[in-house]
């Protein structure tokens, strides 16, 4: 059964705060260990990203926190409140919102009507696909604003599939823009975008967190991309947090160097 987490409007968690806490998870499947004892503290209103070579359990920690999979051991916490056994819409409704490293747009729709979907469950309205708002009422005009954050309000009777990849980006924003999420997991948002739109999706993720408060927490290979961005990283290496610092630092740290250079064992850089 799943637990009932109660909804919370942005205002009312940007006043109290909305700490992600992440305490001794860990996933096993079939007898191999996934993730372990995996530690992460994020504080309310910041950027954190998270690195890691590939296999590292970047997408399955978001997907064990975003209710996609469920740990074996430890807690999720969502603004002081155990989210771990709650189902993926509870945890929506506590502020909690998601990008995939695909694309999770519904294609043959236009891009506003993406956004305005998103708009009108916010607003309190049906999350049908066949009961749209009529184009002049509030669900519309939000999306239509997020659409102009972003930079898509040219394109807005688009269809989603039929734009860029990097504008396709720019319109999973929009659509966690026009949601009441207050904590955000971005994973890999740079994913296929063309060098020359990078610059102006940074922008729109920074936009973002500025607009909503919100905390980010954003998974990345751009290395050089993520560490201008964010404030702090947490390094994953083999299902677990090897580091938890600044930029500066991680880049900095052995055990970091190790893990990436091949360096020595990150184990021996540990000890």
């Amino acid at each position: 059964m799943s637990t009932a987490v109660p909804s919370a409007s942005v205002a009312e968690t940007a006043r109290r705060g909305s700490p992600l806490k992440i305490e001794a998870l860990g996933l096993q499947i079939g007898g191999a260990t996934i993730l372990e004892d995996v530690e992460l503290d994020v504080a309310a209103g910041s950027l954190v990203g998270v690195i890691g070579p590939n296999g590292a359990g970047k997408t399955t920690l978001f997907n064990v926190i975003s209710g996609l999979m469920k740990p074996t051991a430890g807690r999720v916490v969502l603004d002081d409140r155990d989210i771990t056994t709650a189902s993926v819409p509870a945890r929506a409704r506590a502020g909690l919102g998601r990008t995939f490293q695909t694309s999770s747009l519904f294609p043959k729709l236009s891009v506003l009507e993406n956004v305005r979907l998103a708009a009108q469950v916010s607003l309190g309205g049906s999350g049908s696909l066949v009961h749209f708002p009529k184009r002049t009422d509030a669900a519309t005009e939000l999306a239509l604003a997020k659409l102009e954050v972003v930079g898509l309000g040219h394109k807005r009777d688009a269809l989603a599939g039929d734009i860029s990849h990097g504008d396709k980006r720019k319109l999973e924003i929009a659509v966690l823009l026009a949601t009441e999420a207050s904590i955000v997991l971005l994973d890999e948002p740079m994913a296929g975008v063309a060098s020359g739109d990078v610059s102006g999706l940074v922008e729109n993720i920074r936009d973002m967190q500025r607009e909503k408060g919100c905390t980010l927490l954003m998974v990345e290979h751009h290395i050089d991309v993520l560490m201008g961005l964010v404030e702090k990283v947490a390094v994953m290496y083999f299902g677990t947090i090897i580091a938890y610092d600044t930029p500066q630092r991680i880049m900095e740290n052995p055990l970091v160097q190790s893990a990436y250079l091949g360096t020595g064992s990150a184990g021996e850089a540990a000890a």
